[in-house]
């Protein structure tokens, strides 16, 4: 979490580079309704107050784009971006922009929001959240694909429109659906997204992964057009090769420190792990 209580995000980035990591993932939350009527997610017993930092956070772009003006090859993720309540128009041109000036290195990871109040707050109806974010990601590409573009949605729509600069990647960056593995999930999976994006510590994603290969069968999609990216990832090579054996392509592993030199320090053992799987 790139809070304002930590290193910047291009100092964060530099180290990331440096390590020899494929890519660096950023969260998103606009504020917090100090109401707290919707429960965090991420409770357990003994442990059900949000963590200051939600609101504490940094700009996802701003704090992305500060990170790609000091990296080379670093890719550039969003986990998530919270697409619902976004603009799609300005939501498109930012990331079309990161893209363009990074060299191609954005990866837009894309949730349905959980806060209901914090929907609320952007004007959004909570109970057609997917809806919404599945037209506000259709207007996107639109924007990215498209000199002259359009789109109609059930919720959201775009006139005939011109938006440059277009995204250096080929059909704009990869858009990964974070979530669990419900119906509802699997549906807007398999229909519009590049791949999934769990939040999983376990060695093995066997049996979800199953239930996703076989929705998009159903859906006549191929399988192996969905990429899949563990947030949250197991920290012990062994579960890591696991993951990869099973069709995993990209593991991310979370740093909750805000302390610099801890989370240099997580950086190193994170690079240790990496080479422990290697071989190196």
């Amino acid at each position: 979490f790139p809070t304002d209580r930590t290193l910047p995000p291009s100092d964060l980035a530099r180290e990331v580079e440096a390590r020899g990591f494929e890519s660096l993932f950023l969260p998103e939350h606009s504020h917090i309704p100090a109401s707290r009527l919707t429960p965090w997610p991420g409770a357990q017993p003994g442990n059900e107050d949000l963590p200051d930092y939600y609101w504490h956070i940094n700009d996802q772009i701003v704090s992305l784009s500060m990170a790609a003006a000091v990296t080379t090859d670093l890719r550039l993720g969003t986990a998530v971006t919270l697409v619902p309540q976004h603009d799609p128009i300005w939501l498109a041109k930012q990331l079309a922009t990161l893209d363009h000036l990074s060299g191609g290195r954005v990866v837009v990871g894309v949730g349905f929001a959980w806060n209901r109040e914090q929907c609320e707050a952007h004007g959004l109806d909570f109970s057609r959240r997917r809806e919404i974010t599945r037209d506000n990601v259709g207007i996107m590409r639109a924007l990215w694909t498209h000199d002259e573009a359009s789109y109609t949605g059930t919720d959201r729509s775009l006139a005939a429109s011109w938006a440059f600069p277009k995204p250096a990647q080929p059909g704009g960056p990869p858009i990964l659906l974070g979530g669990g593995w419900g119906p509802k999930l699997l549906h807007h999976l398999c229909d519009w997204a590049d791949g999934w994006m769990p939040i999983s510590a376990r060695p093995s994603l066997r049996s979800r992964l199953d239930l996703v290969y076989a929705a998009a069968r159903e859906a006549g999609r191929d399988p192996d057009t969905i990429s899949v990216t563990v947030m949250g990832a197991v920290e012990n090579a062994a579960g890591l090769d696991s993951l990869g054996a099973e069709g995993v392509d990209r593991a991310v592993l979370t740093i909750w420190s805000e302390d610099r030199d801890q989370i240099l320090r997580e950086l190193d053992r994170f690079a240790h792990i990496r080479d422990e799987l290697h071989g190196g």
